[in-house]
């Protein structure tokens, strides 16, 4: 107060206390406006790209929202609400649950869940005829135990894996409907025709979807299924031969630790080793799909899940030679350079031999019969023509070295030291009431030489362990090649797996027959793959 009156006394004003509130009120503004400026251009960006790497994103997305909105036209229209009342929200409900993005699962869900309600009612009218002549008391009795009996059974048969695979979700609707129809019919005297109702509404939600998902731009779970075995293949030709290149190249691979995630090799094979559960929901999804494409059969969707399966198992070889980058103890470039053509080579091979398998499989052909080409023998025999010439790196040093002759010299005195002490204790205990003065002097002299050369030859034995450890550890120098070459021949190894499971796939499915008109469309270069899209969503709970 008193700093206020001298201010005004000087003339001088307290407005400055104001301004610096203003300015502090005007940073905090501008930095929320920037801050909301980045989260909508985010936002933005994100919806964008979603829509980018999908379209038929974007489709789905619609199809739901005009499905929602016919359904909802039975509560909107007074002249159907009349008629329907409050059980029109059934059909929304059913959409919402059902409409999935392929047409497979929403034929599964769709069925799963017509054919509970219907069983489910059936059931429940059966008991209420039955119960309804009875007394209350029994009446009461027989529900309850009808509902122990029947929920018991339903959920224990939940645990078939036949049921758990496929009727799941119409088992959990089973119980739901049942529960609620019979349960409610002890206190409500219509409540059959409100069950009949209601099932009315579940068979136009169910429709309707059915109707969006097989007609309008359907996304077949099928074709993903196809689509993701081949991003597979060409992710895993990429990555190995990517992988081989970094090996051998000039560049030291720095920060890896930190950036495995942003590593196209790692993202090659990824889309493989996360593959099980996608495949198997794809392929069970695809089982219910109709037959849809030109060739008007059905596909052995079972014998892709077979195929990741494969691909899988070689995708755990190509984890092991992108390890190998990453190790701490890594051979000398000047010994990789010795191996580098030929490895290359095998690579490049193992490469083009994957990228001949997923062209196989898009086109709907047969693979290939030379599609381990003679190339590839040839580099196979490279390299090993070029491990046998180096011995010194991978069968250590030749015996004619000092190292060794050290060590065996050290080997040969211990030994006659040992049996010179022992013969020695041997006389003395025999000998010692004839020996003379002089014998002795001599014996104990014999004794104190012996002792010198072990106390010589313990001195020597660090020496020795120093020598042998260095060169162990310039043997230990080739080792990481070493893993990593046997890691590319088991690649190679793999690789038949991989092209007998596709062989058998191109059987089964009647692909057409390979011909000299392929042979000219074969594609010899590897580029990056696109990651394998997941549009399945997760299951709904039970509405």
């Amino acid at each position: 107060m008193y700093s206020g009156i001298a201010m005004r006394i000087a003339g001088e004003s307290p407005c400055w206390d104001w301004t610096d509130k203003t300015d502090i009120v005007k940073k905090r503004s501008i930095f929320l406006i920037q801050k909301t400026r980045k989260l909508a251009i985010s936002a933005w960006t994100t919806i964008c790209r979603v829509g980018q790497e999908d379209s038929s994103r974007v489709f789905h997305s619609l199809k739901v929202g005009f499905s929602l909105t016919l359904v909802s036209l039975l509560y909107l229209l007074e002249p159907l609400f009349q008629g329907i009342g409050q059980n029109a929200i059934w059909a929304v409900m059913t959409v919402v649950v059902v409409l999935e993005f392929t047409a497979g699962a929403t034929l599964c869900k769709g069925l799963n869940r017509g054919i509970g309600t219907l069983l489910a009612g059936s059931l429940a009218f059966l008991i209420q005829y039955i119960a309804e002549e009875s007394s209350r008391v029994f009446r009461a009795i027989f529900i309850g135990t009808a509902v122990f009996v029947i929920g018991s059974a339903a959920t224990y048969m939940r645990f078939f894996p036949y049921i758990k695979k496929n009727y799941e979700y119409g088992v959990v609707i089973f119980l739901l409907t049942f529960n609620l129809i019979i349960v409610s019919s002890y206190r409500i005297h219509n409540v059959l025709k409100i069950a009949q109702e209601r099932f009315y509404m579940i068979a136009i939600g169910c429709g309707i979807c059915l109707l969006m998902s097989l007609i309008v731009f359907p996304n077949w779970s099928g074709q993903d299924l196809h689509h993701s075995t081949i991003s597979k293949l060409e992710g895993l030709a990429f990555s190995i031969e990517a992988c081989v290149n970094e090996y051998f190249s000039n560049e030291d691979r720095k920060a890896a630790k930190d950036k495995t995630l942003e590593d196209p090799i790692y993202k090659g094979y990824k889309a493989v080793l996360d593959s099980k559960s996608s495949d198997e929901t794809l392929a069970m999804h695809a089982s219910w799909e109709p037959c849809h494409s030109r060739y008007c059969y059905r596909l052995p969707w079972q014998h892709y899940v077979k195929l990741g399966e494969v691909l899988r198992r070689f995708g755990y070889t190509v984890v092991a030679l992108h390890g190998c980058l990453q190790t701490q103890i890594q051979t000398p470039r000047s010994v990789r350079a010795l191996f580098k053509d030929p490895c290359i080579r095998v690579a490049g091979e193992v490469s083009k031999a994957l990228i001949e398998l997923s062209e196989s499989i898009q086109n709907h052909r047969q693979c290939s019969p030379e599609i381990i080409s003679d190339h590839l023998h040839e580099a196979l025999q490279d390299l090993d023509a070029a491990l046998k010439s180096q011995p010194r790196l991978f069968l250590g040093p030749n015996t004619d070295n000092t190292a060794t002759k050290n060590m065996q010299t050290f080997a040969a005195a211990t030994a006659a030291a040992t049996h010179k002490s022992s013969t020695t204790r041997g006389g003395g205990v025999s000998l010692s009431s004839v020996k003379t003065d002089s014998s002795a002097l001599l014996q104990w002299k014999s004794k104190r030489a012996a002792k010198e050369q072990a106390n010589n030859n313990d001195s020597l034995r660090p020496t020795l362990s120093k020598i042998a450890m260095i060169t162990s550890l310039e043997f230990s120098e080739a080792l990481p090649f070493a893993a990593f070459a046997s890691l590319l021949v088991e690649a190679v190894a793999r690789l038949d797996l991989v092209i007998d499971e596709v062989e058998e796939l191109g059987r089964v499915a009647n692909f057409r027959e390979f011909n000299t008109c392929d042979a000219d469309q074969v594609t010899k270069t590897c580029t990056k793959p696109t990651t394998p899209l997941h549009n399945h969503m997760p299951s709904h709970g039970v509405d």
